[in-house]
């Protein structure tokens, strides 16, 4: 099946600006026409979308399907999420051409979303050897990065950077104080305070994030920072944008939700990296992504088994397993009228993709038919039960939300839908 339309549906696409019901019309993979049919267009199958919203495909800035990717790429279908960009500290590492092909081979075996691969900046992002960047690059990486333990050695930084720059390469930084980060597991306040644990002050962030801009500034190089947590760090961000560096950053949805207070009771679920912040860093980052400072929001998925989290608070593995809730959570700052809708859904397609300049995040004609179609009246609980992911590894399991992704397209084919019965996986 070659042709399909999506009828009655409102479709939101804030790349065009466009907010109305229409009809989404598919051909060969692409995008054909949004409103009216070309002329002599007869669809294979007409799918009758009314009361629902159409989307873009969601893009995730950072997710790790690995080391089951074909069960997390059906996770990320289930949550309309159509591009998925892999860091490089996953097994194995993405430091040769030779790794990022294969990764590529295998994201093309199951594929319910397509994977864009970020390169390490160093050889098994050891941080003492450049790894191929411009080899990478021809391999298919969109962009490389350290992964969150960063670069500590700045002149090293220094030399990476310029190298990216002179291959048009985005660097993705995830800026830290490593002696101030130094085994800390909680941010420092009041309850990390109260419970004992090594914390990590808000400026350990901010500190590094200076640092990174100033050495941004001087090699000219693309920059985007990932899932900044520190209020801190805003106006930092803010001085460099308004001075015209090249550079956007993202925030984690579930730093948008939750804030040190959660870790109470010691829940490993909220031990994640960096840590939750506090009250006012929250509020803080709330308000930027409605600004548009923070330019994208991510899932930060990581899934675990059960054993990395049933440890002692500083010994269990940092990590959320945030695939399906991605857009849900999103949607909830949006009923609490934190944020338009259309900012929210910017963060989540057309805004990313750019950041990654990748065709995708737009129903523009010619653009990849990468779409989700969202009941935003659903209300529904993730559970054990039901979570596609292997990892169950959530504080938002068994919590209410509103807006269930009904169906995801990928290249304009259904790769997930969702019926009375449950999801059908065709």
């Amino acid at each position: 099946m070659n042709r399909l339309t999506l009828s009655g549906g409102r479709v939101i696409d804030p790349a065009r600006d466009l907010d109305a019901t229409l009809d989404v019309h598919l051909s060969e993979g692409r995008v054909l026409a949004v409103g009216a049919a070309p002329a002599g267009f007869c669809p294979d199958e007409r799918i009758d979308v009314q009361g629902r919203w159409v989307l873009p495909g969601l893009v995730d800035l950072c997710a790790r399907p690995l080391p089951d990717l074909a069960q997390e790429t059906r996770a990320a279908a289930a949550g309309g999420i159509t591009s998925l960009c892999v860091p490089p500290e996953v097994t194995p590492c993405i430091d040769t051409p030779a790794v990022a092909e294969r990764l590529q081979h295998q994201g093309q075996q199951d594929a319910r979303a397509r994977l864009h691969l970020v390169g390490a900046l160093t050889c098994a992002l050891a941080g003492e050897q450049l790894a191929e960047l411009a080899a990478l690059r021809a391999a298919g990486c969109v962009a490389v990065s350290q992964g969150p333990g960063g670069l500590t050695d700045s002149q090293t930084l220094r030399q990476a950077l310029a190298y990216a720059a002179s291959h048009d390469l985005l660097v993705m930084l995830s800026p830290r104080d490593p002696w101030l980060y130094r085994h800390g597991c909680a941010h420092e306040g009041a309850t990390s305070t109260r419970l004992g644990l090594p914390a990590i002050p808000g400026v350990a962030e901010a500190i590094g994030l200076a640092r990174d801009l100033a050495l941004v500034e001087l090699t000219g190089v693309r920059a985007h920072f990932c899932r900044l947590s520190s209020a801190q760090s805003l106006p930092l961000l803010a001085q460099a944008r308004a001075r015209g560096l090249p550079v956007t950053a993202d925030v984690a949805v579930h730093h948008l939700h939750l804030c040190d207070t959660d870790l109470a009771r010691f829940d490993t679920l909220c031990r994640v990296d960096p840590p939750l912040r506090g009250m006012a860093d929250r509020t803080g980052l709330r308000q930027a992504w409605a600004d548009g400072l923070l330019t994208a929001v991510c899932s930060d998925h990581h899934p675990l088994g059960p054993d990395a989290k049933r440890l002692p608070f500083p010994q269990a593995t940092p990590g959320i397993a945030g695939l399906e809730t991605l857009l849900a959570l999103a949607l909830e700052l949006v009923w609490a009228e934190h944020l338009p809708l259309s900012r929210a859904i910017a963060s989540l397609t057309c805004a990313p993709a750019q950041a990654l300049g990748l065709p995708v995040g737009t129903l523009a004609p010619g653009a990849p038919a990468d779409l989700c179609v969202v009941d935003p009246e659903a209300i529904w609980t993730p559970t054990a039960q039901t979570q596609v992911s292997r990892g169950l590894n959530t504080p938002f399991l068994d919590r209410p939300l509103r807006g269930r992704v009904t169906h995801t397209l990928l290249g304009g084919r259904v790769v997930y839908r969702l019926d009375a019965s449950g999801s059908d996986w065709p």
